[in-house]
């Protein structure tokens, strides 16, 4: 399945608090272009936290609080 990015993030800790997140929730997710977030350059080299195409929509949800 592809993956498909669900946020992004300028800083790599938040990206970090973001996939744990999802780990615990069972949902695999990885960062693409973390090393390069943790350079601290903004929105340019930010984080992007990907998933499974069929996660999407719960990632959403969890990652916005509102999962149920």
């Amino acid at each position: 399945m592809p993956l498909v990015m669900v946020r992004e993030y300028s800083d790599r800790i938040e990206a970090d608090v973001a996939r744990l997140a999802l780990e615990s929730a069972d949902i695999p997710a990885v960062l693409f272009d973390a090393g390069m977030a943790s350079l601290g350059l903004g929105p340019i080299t930010s984080a992007r936290l990907m998933v499974d195409e069929t996660d999407l929509d719960r990632a959403r949800q969890i990652l916005d609080g509102s999962d149920d």
